[in-house]
C-alpha cells in the first residue's frame, strides 16, 4: 500500500502519485481502487530514487532510462529466443558440436553505482 512503501522509502505519498501520473510506475489497484506495489513496481521505485537521490537525474531522464532499460530487456529475450532456435535447429550433434556448450548465455548484468 501507498502509505508502507511511502514509509519504507522515506517518499511522501504525493511523490508515490507523482511517479504514477508520469507513467513510471504503475502499481496494481484492488477493488477498491488502494494501490499496491508489487516486487517489479518497488525494484524500478527503487531504481528511480537512486537514479533521482543519488545520481540527480530528473524524471525525464528517469523515463528515457527506464525505457532503454525495457528495451534492453525486450531484445535480451529475444536473443535468448534465438539462441533456444539455433541450439534447437542449427546446431548437429553429428558436427561434434555440444549444444549445451556450442553457445554461451551472458547473464544480464545489473547497473553498477560510480563513485
Amino acid at each position: 500500500m501507498i502509505s508502507v512503501i511511502s514509509e519504507r522509502y522515506n517518499i511522501h505519498p504525493q511523490t508515490l502519485r507523482l511517479y504514477e501520473r508520469e507513467g513510471l510506475i504503475k502499481p496494481a489497484r484492488t477493488g477498491g481502487n488502494t494501490r499496491l506495489y508489487g516486487d517489479d513496481e518497488i525494484r524500478k521505485l527503487e531504481m528511480i530514487l537512486t537514479l533521482t537521490r543519488d545520481l540527480g537525474v530528473n524524471l525525464a531522464g528517469v523515463e528515457v532510462i527506464l525505457n532503454l532499460q525495457r528495451h534492453m530487456e525486450d531484445a535480451q529475450m529475444e536473443f535468448d529466443d534465438l539462441l533456444d532456435y539455433i541450439r534447437n535447429n542449427v546446431l548437429d550433434k553429428r558436427t561434434g558440436m555440444n549444444r549445451v556448450n556450442a553457445l554461451v548465455r551472458l547473464g544480464p548484468r545489473p547497473l553498477a553505482k560510480i563513485g
